[in-house]
């Protein structure tokens, strides 16, 4: 009884409270002096108390997941030890917020997933196309007639592609006349993919709407074989990886011939050379340490078309449009840890494209006809041959303040030469752009919690072309409300050379000009996603075009106008078994007085009202996926503009706006067993029909010379069908794309 006694008397009780910085009661939170086994944890209400037989000078430590540890030294004389202790939260990807407003992101390491490679070829209305399937997200337009991006207010022009960083010139195969292109590249040579509506990132320069950010994949899983075969195209690839899986390489061709499908389907153009094309493209991938990455891709392909169609001004007369397309694209990207907490990631990308383009003004027996009386129809025979060569290199320096704050900065290089030379009736014409564009910029992540974080860059850049400076300073900034909840808000100031079609120009001309205000809700769990956007856009400085020698040129930097609007995405893994859906809507109200615009008006490319409804179920009994998507857009104006020789000055003499927009299409994907069971090969069969009621979708109308004949832009077929089989061999996908169908 005396040891006990005197045992109580000699310990010392140390007992407190541990808060947040929010001081609010942290549980569970281990506490204990150092080098010893005394200590506890805290309840429910961050209370704890322990004793101790300890002397003297000790260290007191608490520490938890998530906080930064706590110490301090206390002295223990025997008395009784309070202290309350106030945790500092850590900074963590997993609970940081997201700074995401303009911005859907998809990608293998961040939360913010939206559309993926297999999201992207399983959307029923892609057709495994890139763009066609970001036009189911908020923002975009359903325009059909030219290829592209139109987003919120913006031309195609002012939305840019991005591969590993750099500026990719021609993204879609080149233009024809009243007909969309798709992209050139297949969307599973990337790992991630990032759509900015504005607001987008310092980094990149040079588009006034949105840009298009892709990221290539990485070293494969292991070697493989593929082959492709529709009754549009074959294809074969081959991807080796290296035994000691530190490199690899793959080589793949596709041989695209549209004959065997313009037979079945019934084409509006009267095609008399159907498109054949034909597609290489090549890659290595080199680990150069344990953190550094070399990367090349590379493409090389070749497109032949002809069709005729209906002369506008002229009666039983045709046109008839050639083009023979050669284009070449080159990226090398390479990323390294140079050190603690720094990063280098520097690319180039060179391509080259070159098109020859004819057309011939024919008669109902489809001869060509020679007529300079009026003047109109000589010009309707030409030839234009065009070459571009492109450069872009970028290096950017990354170094970690600290937790997920960063600094990044660096500078990049564009340079493009396009030349043209142009035959007419009264002789030949030739013409040539230069352009070298230098920039630096500079970007920087902040972290103060958890639960603010800002990101704060500026970019500057000079145009030989223009032979002007500009400095675009850009912001965002988020707030979580609640673990799956934040705000966001983001400004930015963007500038854009005019565009090469209306090049060159004899007058003096600056950058075009836009700033991005956008407000952003988000709500986002691991099968949910919810997200409202409010979002204004002022347009200055943009170019005003007059006809000088029969071709539309830039003439000076009169053209102002602005876009705003209200978005919403939702999308749903979870309600419904087996069932992933999304739903976007975009509210948009723009005027825009440029171009040839005599005033103020709403452009003819934009629609007020526009939403997307997508959904996928998987049978998991029959390994069949049952798609569908179902495309909304209210009319689009349109306008006969011409020049008033009165007072010489552009006027609209007739307008009006097209009905409706309405497509429904669906596709099943289904994947069968082939070979012995415990063969590695994978399989899917894809079968598509877009358009399936056949409504009758007018995009625009063109006016012919005079005012007096309007013809109705539609797409070339009323349905377009697809069917195809997809092989792999050498690795067995079934089992993660099914996951991926499902999840």
């Amino acid at each position: 009884m005396l040891l006990i006694n005197y045992s109580s008397q000699a310990q010392t009780n140390i007992s407190g409270k541990i808060l947040d910085n929010k001081n609010k009661p942290l549980s569970g939170i281990s506490i204990s002096l150092r080098n010893t086994y005394d200590g506890t944890t805290t309840d429910s209400l961050g209370s704890y108390s322990f004793n101790t037989q300890e002397k003297g000078e000790q260290t007191l430590e608490a520490s938890s997941s998530g906080y930064k540890s706590f110490e301090q030294k206390i002295n223990l004389t025997g008395n009784p030890v309070t202290l309350n202790i106030s945790l500092k939260e850590l900074v963590t990807e997993l609970k940081a917020v997201v700074i995401s407003a303009g911005t859907f992101e998809a990608s293998d390491q961040k939360r913010t997933t939206v559309l993926n490679p297999i999201d992207i070829v399983t959307t029923a209305s892609a057709n495994a196309d890139i763009t066609a399937a970001i036009k189911t997200l908020p923002g975009t337009q359903q325009v059909g007639e030219t290829e592209g991006l139109f987003v919120r207010g913006g031309t195609a022009s002012e939305s840019k592609t991005f591969i590993d960083g750099t500026l990719v010139n021609n993204f879609y195969y080149s233009s024809e006349p009243g007909l969309a292109q798709r992209g050139r590249f297949n969307p599973f040579i990337f790992k991630g993919t990032i759509f900015s509506a504005g607001g987008y990132s310092a980094l990149y320069g040079q588009a006034l709407s949105a840009a298009l950010i892709l990221e290539s994949i990485d070293l494969p899983e292991q070697s493989s074989a593929d082959l492709a075969i529709s009754y549009l195209a074959v294809g074969a690839g081959l991807q080796k990886l290296a035994k000691n899986k530190k490199s690899s390489w793959g080589i793949s061709y596709d041989y695209t011939d549209l004959t065997l499908a313009f037979k079945l389907i019934k084409q509006k153009p009267d095609y008399f050379n159907v498109p054949v094309l034909h597609n290489l493209d090549a890659n290595f991938r080199i680990k150069t340490s344990k953190t550094g990455m070399l990367k090349y891709y590379g493409t090389f392909s070749t497109t032949k078309v002809g069709f005729r169609y209906s002369d506008i001004d002229s009666t039983g007369m045709k046109d008839a449009f050639k083009l023979h397309n050669i284009n070449m694209y080159h990226n090398l990207s390479w990323k390294e840890k140079l050190g603690t907490g720094l990063k280098l990631t520097a690319g180039f990308s060179y391509s080259t494209n070159k098109d020859e383009i004819s057309n011939e003004f024919q008669n109902e027996n489809n001869q060509k006809q020679t007529i300079s009386n009026p003047v109109l129809f000589a010009f309707k025979n030409f030839d234009v041959a065009t070459h571009g060569n492109y450069a872009n290199a970028k290096v950017v320096i990354e170094k970690r303040l600290g937790g997920l704050s960063a600094l990044r900065f660096g500078s990049e290089y564009n340079y493009s030469n396009d030349k043209a030379d142009i035959i007419f009736y009264s002789g030949k014409s030739s013409e040539s752009v230069k352009e070298n564009i230098v920039s630096g910029f500079a970007e920087t992540d902040i972290y103060i919690t958890n639960d603010i974080a800002a990101k704060i860059g500026t970019r500057a850049e000079h145009s030989s072309l223009l032979n002007k400076f500009n400095i675009a300073p850009r912001l965002s900034l988020a707030y979580k409300l609640s673990d799956n909840t934040q705000a966001s808000f983001a400004y930015g100031i963007f500038y854009q050379d005019p565009e090469k079609r209306y090049l060159p120009s004899l007058s003096v001309l600056d950058f075009a000009k836009a700033t991005h205000y956008i407000l952003q809700y988000q709500k986002l769990t691991s099968k949910q996603t919810f997200r409202a956007e409010l979002f204004y856009k002022k347009y200055q400085d943009l170019f005003k075009t007059a006809y000088n020698t029969g071709k539309e040129t830039a003439v000076s930097n009169k053209g102002y106008g602005d876009a705003k609007g209200f978005e919403f995405f939702w999308r749903d893994k979870k309600t419904i078994k087996n069932v992933d859906y999304w739903i976007s809507y975009s509210y948009l109200d723009t005027k825009r007085d440029f171009l040839n615009y005599p005033s103020l008006i709403e452009p003819s490319f934009a629609a007020k009202h526009t939403a997307s409804l997508v959904i996928k179920k998987f049978v998991t009994k029959i390994k069949t996926q049952f798609n569908a998507s179902y495309t909304f857009a209210t009319g689009r104006p349109y306008y006969n503009i011409r020049l008033d020789n009165i007072n010489g000055t552009n006027k609209i003499y007739h307008a009006g706006r097209t009905k409706d927009y309405n497509s429904l299409s669906l596709s099943a994907n289904y994947l069968p067993n082939i070979g012995q069971a415990k063969a590695k090969r994978f399989s899917v069969i894809v079968f598509s029909v877009n358009n399936v009621l056949g409504s009758n979708n007018i995009y625009s109308y063109n006016y012919s010379y005079n005012g007096l004949n309007k013809q109705a832009v539609t797409p070339p077929s009323k349905r377009f069908y697809y069917l195809g089989w997809f092989i792999s061999f050498g690795i067995d996908r079934t089992e993660s794309t099914i996951n991926n169908l499902i999840l």
